[in-house]
């Protein structure tokens, strides 16, 4: 699978392990950088609907 993968900004510059996020065919692909070859991917919806769910936590 050839995508483009960006690195969170929340990672900074000099971080190692990050999160990292590319658009491939409709979807978004959720990878941890020091794991790469275990890939979560996800509609927009749903990535939107838990990071709803996230910033809604107290």
């Amino acid at each position: 699978m050839s995508v483009q993968w960006q690195k969170s900004s929340f990672s900074g510059v000099e971080a190692e392990n990050c999160v990292e996020l590319a658009h491939h065919k409709g979807q978004i692909l959720i990878r941890e950088s020091d794991i790469p070859d275990i890939v979560i991917a996800v509609t927009a919806a749903r990535l939107r609907a838990l990071l709803g769910a996230l910033k809604a936590k107290p």
